[in-house]
This record gives structure tokens, sequence and C-alpha cells, in this order.
């Protein structure tokens, strides 16, 4: 604890890292007021009552990435998913597409490209986006029948669409800014702290239920323990990678010798990183948010019950299309015969396997190895909120916090934000978080 504790200070002694935590403190401070001013034309107090039906659809996922901006309609309901999901078409369409996979080849001038055409195409979907959720706003209505919008006429489409859109530019610029200026990654640190602001309500729930009578004090130790547990071994998971032995040929240029040294490929447990879950999550919502349009029908509202995240049915069609995304999403971001082409031609080699092919059909047989056990994790993992709100009947929004997205971007997250504060320390020849220095950022190519 002593460590822990002279490590924070000699993190404030470091008067460039100061500057950088303060600065990327104070943008996020910044995103979470903006959470929480809601827009014009909006009866708050509808609003919340309304809200309540948005859990266990689409719209409950969305809202969990922005850090409940989304049900409380704030100039951030957007949060910074318009980029994120551009970014993401960017990339897929990067393997289909030749001239985009040349730009993205082409180093910092295809990168630039690239991050112009991300920005405008964040600003065509989050105006769409926008006016979507103007539409929405406009026809929810309470039980007792009272609109969210007592006014939704032309100027409150009009406006909500302007300011929703200005506020995903707003963030993605301050994304940049904290990326630039701050610690960390800027658009994984905003959504992160949007997931994490809800762990405090989470726990105060917790405190009640005990305070209440409702559930015993030993059972939430247990609970908690199980939350230590699986965070490590989530740790672990996202850590772990099969290093492959690259053996360089030794060839001299003039009277200096190069190669003849063994490097390694690091092929990560878990290459897709949250995507799969992300993937899988937004499918399966599909029916309860379709269905949710039909409270009258009994037939309809059985089926969303099984699709309701509490119900086993949800769980195992949930892990199997987790399962299959994780091998999807491999396959589309990580090119064996590209890394053997590479290696070909600057004179490695894995040893006892010829180049070319061979190398690139080696590399594909291990990733698919070690895919497997990893899918399976994630599978484990993002169903495990259901397993934990069952048995130890835990509330849907501290259940989150035990597995799924939220648990391995919060992971992701933090380790890539201590990798670059432990980096900045060992810089300035101090003691980092662990002494031997060797704390790992996912790099992965499917992390935020």
């Amino acid at each position: 604890m002593a460590n822990f504790t002279q490590t924070i200070q000699n993190m404030f002694k470091i008067e460039d890292l100061r500057y950088k935590i303060l600065y990327t403190l104070g943008i996020l401070i910044i995103i979470r007021i903006g959470a929480h001013i809601t827009l014009p034309g909006i009866d708050v107090a509808a609003l919340k009552i309304a809200a309540a039906s948005d859990q266990n659809t689409l719209f409950g996922l969305f809202d969990m990435f922005v850090g409940g901006a989304f049900s409380n309609a704030a100039i951030f309901a957007l949060g910074i998913m318009p980029y994120i999901t551009t970014s993401i078409i960017l990339q897929m369409a990067g393997i289909v597409i030749p001239e985009l996979q040349k730009m993205q080849k082409e180093g910092e001038e295809g990168r630039r490209k690239i991050n112009q055409w991300t920005r405008v195409g964040t600003v065509l979907i989050a105006a769409m986006n926008a006016w979507g959720f103007a539409i929405k706003l406009a026809s929810q209505t309470t039980p007792g029948g009272a609109p969210v919008v007592p006014d939704a006429g032309f100027l409150f489409y009009l406006t909500t669409t302007f300011m929703l859109t200005a506020g995903v530019i707003f963030m993605m610029w301050l994304g940049e800014q904290i990326t630039e200026r701050g610690i960390g990654n800027g658009i994984s640190l905003i959504i992160f702290v949007g997931i994490i602001a809800r762990l405090p309500d989470s726990l105060w729930q917790e405190w009640n239920l005990i305070a209440s009578g409702s559930r015993h004090w030993i059972i939430e130790i247990i609970v908690l323990a199980l939350l230590v547990a699986v965070i490590a071994a989530v740790i672990l998971v996202t850590q772990g990678s099969r290093r492959i032995p690259v053996q360089y040929a030794r060839r001299q240029v003039g009277k200096k010798v190069y190669g003849g040294t063994t490097q390694y490929i690091p092929l990560r447990v878990n290459t897709a990183g949250v995507m799969p879950i992300i993937f899988a999550q937004s499918l399966i919502f599909i029916p309860n948010t379709v269905l949710g349009f039909f409270p009258e029908n009994q037939t309809l509202q059985y089926i969303a019950h099984l699709f309701s995240d509490r119900s086993f049915v949800y769980a195992a069609i949930y892990g199997l299309m987790i399962i299959f995304f994780t091998y999807f999403y491999t396959a589309i971001v990580f090119n064996p015969q590209e890394i053997s082409d590479n290696m070909k031609k600057q004179g490695g080699f894995v040893p006892g396997i010829r180049p070319g092919k061979p190398t690139a059909d080696y590399i594909e047989r291990i990733l698919t190895l070690i895919t497997l056990p990893g899918s399976i994790f994630l599978a484990i993992v993002a169903i495990l909120p259901t397993f934990i709100m069952n048995v130890f009947s835990v509330t849907s929004t501290f259940a989150q916090f035990f597995g799924g997205t939220s648990l391995l971007i919060i992971v992701g997250v933090m380790l890539d934000t201590l990798q670059q504060v432990e980096s900045h320390l060992l810089m300035r020849h101090y003691d980092g978080f662990m002494k031997t220095g060797k704390i790992k950022g996912r790099t992965g190519a499917g992390g935020f």
C-alpha cells in the first residue's frame, strides 16, 4: 500500500504528467456535465417515467455507452458512438475496397485522409441518428398519456438535430484533445467514463438492499469477491498471448551486420477485443426492441420475455453468437498471409516452417486454436451478468460490471491508460505501479 501511495505522489511530481492527468480529468468532467443538460422543449418528469421502458432494448444498450445521457435526452445523448460506428464501417470497408486498403497502408498521409473521411462520416451518421432520436422523443408518452415533448413541431426537430450533431462533433474534438494533450486514448476514455458513471448508483442500490434486510451482508461479500475474481480473469485473458518465434537471416551491409536475431509475433488470445460482444448484443436486443412496440400481443410478449436479460434462452443464444462473431471478426482484422509476406520480404522465417504459404497456414492454425478458448471465455464473461442476476438477485445495473461489454471496456481502457502512466514514470526513473514496469496496453485489433 505504501508503494502504491508513493507511486501516486510521484505521478504528480512530474510536471508534464501532472498537467496531462489534470487536463484529462477536466475534459471528462465537462463530458459528464453535458450528459445531464437536457435538450430544450422536453418535459423532464415525463421523460424519466417513459425512459424506464427502454431497459433491455437497443436503447438501453446505447444508454450504457453514453453514461445515461440518452435516457436524460441530454445534449450529449448520442455520445461518441457515431464516431465509433464510422470507424468500424471504414475498417470493414478496407477489407473489400482495394483503394481504401491501399490508403490504410500509406502511412501518415493515408491515416490523415482516413481520419478526414471518418469525421465527415461521423457528422452524417450523427445527423441521421439525431433526427431519429427527435422522432423517438416526440412519439414517447408516459403510461398516463402525458407526452415527453409537449410541443413537437418542426422547430423541435430542427433544434434537436442540430444540438445533438453539434454535441457529437464537440465530443469527438474533446476526445482528440485528450489523445494529443492528455493521458490515454480520448475516445476510449469517453466511453469508459460513461460506463463507470453508473457504478456509484449501483453500489448505493446494493447498500440499500443490505440496509433494508433484503440481502444478507455475507451474500454481498461473496458477490464482491466474485467480482474481483472475474476482473482478475479478464485482465489475464486480455493480456494473454501466444508468441511465435521469428528468426531473421544474418546479412552484412558494409561493415555492419544486420539480422541474426530472434523476435516474436504475439498472437493474442482475444484478438477481436470487445467487438464480438458489441455485435452480438446489438443483434440480440433487436427482438425486444421491435416487440416492445406491440405490448398488447401476449404471444409476442412471451417471445420478448425469452430474450430478456434474465432468460437462459437469451444467455445460450447470446453465447453462441459471441463465439461466431469472435472468429468472424478475427478473420477480418488479422491477415496471416500479409504477415507471412512481410516476414519474407524482411528475410524472416519461423524456425522449422518454410516461408510463404506454409508460414501463413501455420500462423492461421495457431490463431484458430487460441481463438477457441478466447471466444468461449468471452461468451462466459458476456452471460455472467445473467447468472449473477438469477442466482444472487443482484440488480441489473450492478450486474453489468460482472461481465459483458462494460467490464471488457473498463479493463482494456484502464490497462492502456496505466501503461502510458507507467511509461512516464519509468522515463523519469520512478517506480511504476509494477516495479518491473511490464504493464502492457491492450493493442489488439478489436479494442476501442
